[in-house]
């Protein structure tokens, strides 16, 4: 198995060696589209790699994908960008792989961890199509949250991927792309009109967010996963339009696309609480706490499958006036995460409560 590595570059000089360097450990090629860079990230490319190309932005980041991959000549392909990391265990994993006398998939997805909690462990993570056989012709589509449109053999291979940001995109770099899209009288595929309505909540823009969200919704072409998610932002924006019966009636919507995830389980849980109905807070929190987690390629917020409705039930059992039973769930908080800030404030609240 022969891997070229293609990443897009601008102006990366912060990340791009580090990435680079991991990368040479795989790869048998390494690809570097360059849309501008005037930093120095096109030297840097250089010392990795004599397959450095400059590429003109067009406000798409498909289209600049699609070259790098157009410059590939191995039997697979895989993308990083230039703000990831590989872990030792998943590069070992990796070269074991590309051990295996034949591949018998056409598409490999692999785990993008984006969000960490102080320990270092992921928070926010989900499956990536990440490593794609030249010859099932993949294609990346959409001008902004770009996914490669590829069909074939397909295998989940536990070796994430870390995206280690230390650079903050420009809030409204995306949204920018999209409504220039909308304005040149380009429509918006459902999954695009998803995250387009996600762009418009990140913006505060959270009238229009509700129309895109109530739109993606009420398509039926949309992906289940991606209306569990929605379900939830929509709620998070009828709370900050101050309709909190709007906001319940979003979150339990999306009770109705599959079995019920505990990030949504939480959502009704936490406007219970917020307008102090004690005991359905609680309800719904130990629902979460006990949700039976389902393997998909939808976002994985592991928090919510249990430190988040543990250090909960600890609040609400403190309200209740039920000091054994708000002890009880913020030792199985603390459990999840030893060092969370809040488990050790309430736990140290509780020590002060016995020594009276």
């Amino acid at each position: 198995m022969e891997i070229s590595i293609c990443l897009i570059v601008k102006n990366e000089i912060e990340t791009l060696g580090r990435c680079l360097a991991f990368a040479k450990q795989i790869a048998d090629e390494i690809i570097v589209a360059d849309t501008g860079s005037t930093d120095g990230s096109k030297e840097i490319a250089k010392s990795f790699t004599d397959k450095v190309y400059d590429f003109k932005w067009i406000d798409d980041f498909s289209a600049a994908r699609n070259f790098a991959f157009s410059k590939a000549s191995k039997e697979f392909l895989m993308w990083l960008d230039a703000d990831d990391v590989l872990p030792a265990q998943s590069i070992e994993q990796i070269l074991q792989l590309k051990k295996a006398k034949e591949i018998d998939a056409d598409i490999i997805y692999m785990p993008y961890n984006i969000a960490f909690d102080e320990d270092g462990k992921p928070t926010f993570s989900y499956y990536r199509e990440r490593i794609v056989r030249k010859s099932a012709n993949p294609v990346w589509i959409e001008p902004v949250h770009e996914v490669i449109d590829i069909k074939g053999r397909a295998i989940y291979f536990d070796a994430p991927i870390e995206h280690r940001k230390v650079k903050i995109n420009p809030s409204k770099r995306n949204l920018d792309i999209m409504e220039k899209q909308l304005e040149n009288g380009s429509a918006l595929s459902p999954r695009l009109r998803f995250y387009y309505a996600r762009e418009l909540m990140y913006n505060g823009k959270t009238q229009q967010a509700v129309s895109e969200f109530e739109n993606f919704l009420s398509d039926e072409s949309g992906w289940a996963e991606n209306k569990i998610c929605a379900c939830n932002d929509l709620s998070l924006c009828y709370e900050a339009l101050g309709n909190f019966d709007m906001a319940l009636q979003a979150a339990l919507k999306g009770l109705s696309y599959g079995l019920p995830r505990s990030k949504t389980l939480c959502r009704i849980g936490e406007l219970f609480l917020k307008t102090e109905h004690f005991n359905e807070a609680e309800y719904w929190y130990n629902a979460a706490l006990n949700c039976r987690k389902e393997k998909n390629l939808g976002f994985d917020e592991t928090d919510y499958d249990g430190f988040i409705p543990s250090i909960q039930l600890c609040v609400i059992y403190d309200k209740l006036k039920d000091t054994e039973k708000a002890e009880h769930f913020n030792d199985i908080a603390g459990s999840f995460k030893p060092r969370s800030p809040a488990y050790l404030y309430n736990k140290n609240y509780f020590e002060k409560i016995k020594r009276g």
